[in-house]
């Protein structure tokens, strides 16, 4: 597969476009931390503990630990803040995604749930059905968690921690990337962004003009094409070997492919039509109708891959063959050739939310 290389990325200009650059004293906006100040935070993390395999790093989805068996345990944690509606079921998914993304199997769950003071019972009761039968779809075991009834909170806060297992040598970290591999995109751009916005922002959506059709199929994207890669990451370890695999949440997929190129030394050049061409079309009009940049939005449900150029076609074809639809959007590249994709100061969806 040839690629087009993208002087210009397409990206609808944005003012919270570019890092902040007074990360220490500037104050914080929703969403990810900037990553100069992540950094120095991580710098401070100093693991002298030999079954710690693989510790906290700019990127990485998911912790890797030594416990002495024939595989290494993966553990994960994850918060969901954007989302109210199916909160239970969000969290898991979001947390068990970043166990697949790095090789691993999810199997058990803790969950600790906050609520706003004058919640009512039936909330909680919600919640933990949620949290339940999302356990149930992949296979996972709740076995321990929290609840809080809490003041200065305006809806319901989960923060799920999930473990899983993996193969020793089996791991694909974000690291992994090399010189020359093919970058796969699963299902699509800005996937649980669209249904999120769909769902938080609906009466701005028709004011701006989009049909309760396209609002009502981007509400949808949760659960069709879905914002789990459990079942991506599955097929696709069984087809090829995987140097490498990412989540992209918080930042979009552009944010993804920068903590893929960062954490792996090296650059990325991606194709700007393979890009719009997985971008859905009820994306692509949701994002236009409120100004933003696909490539910016939380984009759970899309899983990145790194894997051999002569490989690409085959986990393509396995994961096409499930239903998934999957793509090359990029070659690895020498790391001074950088990354031709925006980075972006926050998640486009804090930006809308927060206006």
């Amino acid at each position: 597969m040839k690629l087009r290389a993208s002087s210009a990325p397409r990206c609808i200009p944005s003012r919270d476009n570019g890092f902040m650059t007074d990360a220490q004293n500037g104050p914080l906006r929703v969403g990810k931390l900037p990553p100069d100040l992540l950094g120095q935070l991580l710098e401070q993390a100093n693991i002298g503990d030999p079954s710690v395999i693989l510790g906290p790093r700019m990127g990485e989805d998911a912790a890797l630990i030594d416990s002495g068996g024939e595989n290494y345990l993966v553990v994960s944690s994850d918060p969901i803040t954007f989302a109210a509606e199916q909160l239970g079921w969000y969290a898991v998914h979001v947390n068990a995604n970043d166990i697949a993304a790095t090789g691993g199997t999810p199997r058990w769950m803790v969950m600790t749930v906050i609520l706003p003071d004058g919640s009512p019972p039936q909330l909680a009761k919600d919640i933990m059905r949620q949290t339940l039968d999302a356990c149930a779809e992949i296979g996972v075991t709740l076995v321990g968690g929290h609840t809080e009834v809490t003041y200065g909170i305006d809806r319901p806060i989960a923060i799920g921690t999930m473990i899983g297992e993996v193969a020793r040598g089996k791991q694909t970290p974000t690291s992994g990337v090399q010189e020359g591999d093919a970058i796969v995109l699963s299902k699509g751009v800005g996937i649980e962004g669209t249904a999120i916005l769909a769902i938080e922002v609906a009466d701005r959506l028709r004011a701006a003009g989009v049909s309760d059709e396209t609002i009502r199929h981007g509400a949808d994207f949760l659960h069709d094409p879905g914002i789990s890669v459990v079942h991506d990451s599955h097929i696709a370890l069984k087809t090829v070997p995987i140097h490498a695999m990412h989540d992209p949440t918080e930042g979009g997929i552009a944010t993804a492919l920068h903590e893929m190129a960062d954490a792996s030394d090296v650059g990325l050049d991606i194709d700007a039509d393979a890009m719009e061409a997985m971008t859905s079309p009820e994306a692509t009009e949701i994002c236009r109708a409120l100004s933003v940049d696909p490539l910016g939005l939380i984009a759970a449900g899309g899983l990145l891959l790194a894997v051999a150029p002569d490989d690409a076609t085959a986990v393509i074809a396995a994961l096409e063959g499930a239903s998934i639809r999957a793509t090359q959007i990029g070659l690895a590249v020498p790391r001074p050739q950088g990354v031709n994709v925006p980075r972006f100061a926050r998640d486009e969806l804090a930006r809308v939310l927060s206006t």
